[in-house]
């Protein structure tokens, strides 16, 4: 046995390990930069993300619903009011002012029955009389003297009023007048003449307060109104709650109403030929 062999008794001496190399620490990796947004900073601000998550908006049919039930009860709500406003004038009326509306009505609804009645005792009157034919010529002059009235071509008289409006401070403006006209011709006025110049179906009054024209004329104050009509017609519908004489006592202009058991309407308008229209024998 040689030297160098190791005895089989002897135990084996155990190896040492080797030593291993450490690892070596990675350096860490560098930030990963962010795209700007729109305003230079980094990322979206809470401000914007608020505003993405408010707008546009989501809504949802049961809101909708909601609003255009909310949007019909505000319009209702709306209209009633306006309905109740026009009416307070006449809520607020004395008793004697709302007795004289509705006497005003009655008159009214009167003068169209007696118009009413009239044209019927007409045509009695034609199919009854021996000589019809005079008759319808006797018919015919009554009727072409109320149209030569009403059309201004011929002079009037009868009852009626003569209603005075004083404009001291030059606050009376055309409509007003017109607005008097109105109300006189609902009243039954059946002739109507205005300083001078006759008021017919296609008057128009123009200008501004100071400077007011009738059918082209120029007019001014006092504005006398020279209407033939049934008295206690025309003058309570002047005087009438919101009317015609409440409306220029604002303006700071007065009114005064005389009546008269004759009035004379003498102003005169060309008669005019129509350039189209023809009698028609039907």
């Amino acid at each position: 046995m040689s030297s160098e062999e190791t005895p089989r008794n002897e135990a084996p001496q155990p190896r040492t390990p080797r030593a291993q190399p450490l690892p070596q620490a990675q350096p860490p990796a560098p930030p990963v930069a962010q795209e700007p947004g729109p305003s230079g900073a980094e990322g979206p601000t809470g401000r914007q993300r608020l505003g993405a998550a408010v707008w546009p908006p989501r809504v949802t049919r049961a809101q909708l619903i909601v609003a255009v039930l909310l949007f019909v009860l505000g319009l209702g709500l709306a209209i009633q009011v306006r309905s109740n406003s026009d009416e307070s004038a006449l809520r607020g009326a004395r008793q004697e002012d709302l007795v004289r509306i509705l006497d005003e009505l009655d008159n009214r609804t009167q003068r169209l029955e007696d118009e009413k009645q009239r044209l019927e005792d007409q045509r009695t009157e034609l199919e009854n009389s021996s000589d019809q034919a005079e008759e319808a010529r006797k018919q015919t002059q009554q009727k072409e003297q109320q149209l030569g009235i009403l059309a201004g071509t011929v002079a009037a008289e009868g009852p009626g009023i003569t209603l005075t409006i004083q404009d001291p401070a030059g606050t009376v403006e055309s409509d007003m007048l017109l607005d008097t006209i109105q109300e006189l011709r609902a009243a039954g006025a059946e002739a109507v003449q205005v300083n001078g110049t006759r008021v017919v179906t296609d008057t128009f009054f123009s200008g501004s307060a100071g400077s007011i024209e009738v059918d082209g004329k120029r007019i001014s104050a006092p504005y006398t109104f020279k209407v033939i009509g049934k008295p206690q017609d025309l003058e309570p519908a002047l005087n009438i709650p919101g009317g015609v004489v409440q409306t220029l006592e604002k303006e700071q202009a007065t009114a005064t109403v005389e009546r008269s058991e004759k009035i004379i309407v003498d102003a005169l308008r060309p008669a005019e030929r129509p350039d189209y229209a023809r009698s028609s024998p039907q």
